[in-house]
């Protein structure tokens, strides 16, 4: 196998404001955009040539990684001029495929963390003569997700989107988002329209009596879809639980970018990430959270869980738990955000405006 397909068109509107300024794939996750870390592992399982199907500012992923000759692959782009859906995407880039009808394409959406071993997919797609293949993970919560039993041989049974009752939740089994498909069924997809696999390509294999085989693999996996989710990731790859060769440094406590500045006696922790050229001032306490590029943290600030965006402030003796402040945005001193809360990009919260708790 040496091609895939990375579906990056998403809006990113859970992620918001995160995604106002920078579409989802390209937010910094362990100090390089996220994108990087699904390329590196694919490159490190053989793959070669990797088209991008774009949409949502597509226009900001090229300048940064051109034809991929930095890091050993040939990266080509297809923007959508309208978004197709996850199946129409596919279609889309087809002709940018060089693979002969019986050959294997993966295929990853742009969100999704894990430790899949791309090459156990693809060797199952191939013994077992798959039309499809699917990555599947278990979830001990699964209504959020599209259900997917199968046999005793992993030959999927049937797709079950997002069920609502007990009755309906008949596996713990989950679309993780990574597929390899034959190359001939790419062609079956109809072009020119909004597509979903998971709602129309998948089901109508299965009616038509194609072979979709499921790869349970239950190693590290995480959707990237929401900031708490964003923000756990990101914590976990410099940590090491979740594996990625594109990590820019050891793998620890904390990552600090080269042109990063923080004070001595700054606490850093759980897998924090300070960018380029942000700074944190001295008796910050940082856990578990993200400081984008240029970002500040003032003396005395609190950070916990966070996602501090790219040339934001945090003003001195803040407390930020579960928060995301957007690009440019300014917290002023004494405040303190809690679970949920975003603060748009380039807003401005007085000194001492906001608490959960008593000032005194």
């Amino acid at each position: 196998m040496t091609e895939a397909i990375l579906l990056v068109g998403g809006r990113g509107t859970r992620l918001r404001p995160l995604t106002v300024h920078t579409p989802k794939p390209m937010v910094p996750a362990a100090g390089v955009p996220f994108l990087t870390h699904q390329l590196a592992r694919a490159k490190a399982a053989g793959v070669d040539h990797i088209v991008l199907a774009t949409s949502y500012l597509a226009e900001v992923f090229e300048p940064y990684f051109g034809d991929g000759s930095a890091l050993g692959l040939h990266i080509e782009y297809v923007t959508e001029e309208e978004p197709l859906g996850t199946g129409g995407a596919i279609r889309n880039v087809a002709s940018r495929l060089h693979s002969g009808p019986d050959d294997p394409v993966l295929i990853f959406n742009g969100d999704i963390l894990t430790g899949l071993d791309i090459r156990a997919l693809v060797d199952t797609h191939q013994s077992t003569g798959a039309d499809v293949s699917l990555h599947l993970t278990k979830v001990s919560d699964p209504r959020a997700f599209g259900l997917v039993p199968t046999d005793e041989s992993g030959r999927v049974l049937a797709f079950l989107e997002k069920p609502q009752t007990p009755e309906e939740i008949v596996t713990d089994q989950i679309n993780a988002g990574a597929y390899v498909f034959r190359r001939s069924v790419i062609d079956t997809i109809p072009l020119g329209r909004p597509v979903s696999v998971e709602r129309e390509t998948f089901p109508d294999l299965l009616a038509a009596g194609a072979h979709l085989q499921g790869m349970v693999d239950s190693t590290y996996w995480l959707d990237l879809g929401t900031p708490a989710a964003f923000v756990r990731g990101s914590a976990d790859l410099v940590m090491g639980r979740a594996p990625s060769p594109a990590v820019p440094g050891r793998c620890g406590d904390r990552l600090i970018l080269p042109t990063a500045t923080v004070a001595p006696d700054a606490k850093l922790t759980d897998g924090t990430v300070v960018g380029e050229g942000a700074f944190v001032a001295e008796g910050a306490r940082i856990s578990g959270s993200t400081i984008l590029p240029g970002a500040v943290i003032e003396p005395g600030a609190v950070v916990t869980d966070s996602l501090i965006g790219a040339r934001a402030r945090v003003g001195e003796r803040t407390v930020l738990t579960g928060a995301v402040i957007g690009d440019g945005a300014v917290v002023g001193a004494d405040n303190e955000l809690r679970e949920g809360v975003r603060v748009w990009c380039d807003a401005h919260i007085p000194a001492g405006a906001l608490r959960f708790s008593s000032d005194q």
